[in-house]
């Protein structure tokens, strides 16, 4: 059996992944493969949380273009991505993984509160924990809210799930074909070059408190267990690109 490299890992999905070839919404077959990935590699022993953003169903910078006040929109966001994870730990445990969702935001008919010593309690006993309503505050994105809870369950690692980009590039490959994807940058490198990664909140709590990123591309499939066994995919992002 092969051997993960972490034993515990803070997963955060895009929202917009969720829409698979909708434009919208939540396409059920990719929730499914989406499920079953993880359940590949918490039976390898990885302890997982997840964090998922909303943008597939509503986000706050949508809101202030449509005239809606910017932590009212932002509140909205966080419900988005309390559905997302509704919908995601709905479909872990049809695939029979044990599964736990607290939200930071209470909302006690659904979802624990996020209490960081009953989540650390939970992947302990090998449960998938599920991390909804962002920070709990406006102004701040779920990538903030990742880096957070990376941080506060002592993962071993920031796993960034890319919708279809396998990595970090030195300009967008979507729109510059000759785009050079990095294997390994540096918490600095990603300052001044200035390389979309997440929020600077985001980078900058990572950086601060040492917690590797690995960003790769979860639509191809088998994807994620290769990460977590350390096969060569994605970008690393580290404090010293010597020690990765």
């Amino acid at each position: 059996m092969q051997q993960p490299k972490f034993k515990r890992i803070l997963l955060k999905l895009s929202g917009e992944a969720l829409m698979g070839e909708a434009g919208f919404g939540i396409d059920a077959s990719v929730l499914e493969v989406f499920a079953g990935e993880v359940r590949q590699i918490r039976e390898l022993g990885v302890e997982v949380g997840i964090v998922i953003g909303g943008g597939n169903i509503y986000r706050g910078i949508q809101a202030v273009s449509e005239g809606i006040e910017k932590v009212t929109g932002d509140y909205m966001g966080m419900l988005a991505t309390v559905i997302n994870a509704l919908a995601l730990q709905n479909a872990l445990e049809q695939k029979k993984v044990d599964t736990r969702l607290q939200t930071a935001i209470k909302m006690e008919q659904v979802a624990e509160p996020f209490i960081r010593r009953r989540a650390m309690r939970h992947l302990e006993k090998s449960r998938v924990v599920i991390f909804g309503a962002g920070t709990g505050n406006p102004y701040f994105t779920t990538d903030s809210a990742a880096a957070l809870r990376a941080i506060e369950i002592n993962a071993d690692a920031l796993v960034m799930a890319k919708n279809g980009v396998d990595g970090i590039y030195d300009a967008d490959p979507r729109l510059v074909p000759t785009a050079q994807r990095y294997t390994t940058v540096t918490y600095s490198e990603v300052h001044q070059r200035k390389l979309r990664v997440m929020d600077l909140t985001a980078i900058t709590l990572c950086q601060e408190n040492r917690l590797p990123i690995l960003v790769f591309d979860m639509n191809v499939p088998g994807n994620l267990m290769k990460l977590v066994t350390g096969e060569d995919i994605g970008t690393l992002v580290t404090a010293d690109a010597e020690a990765a």
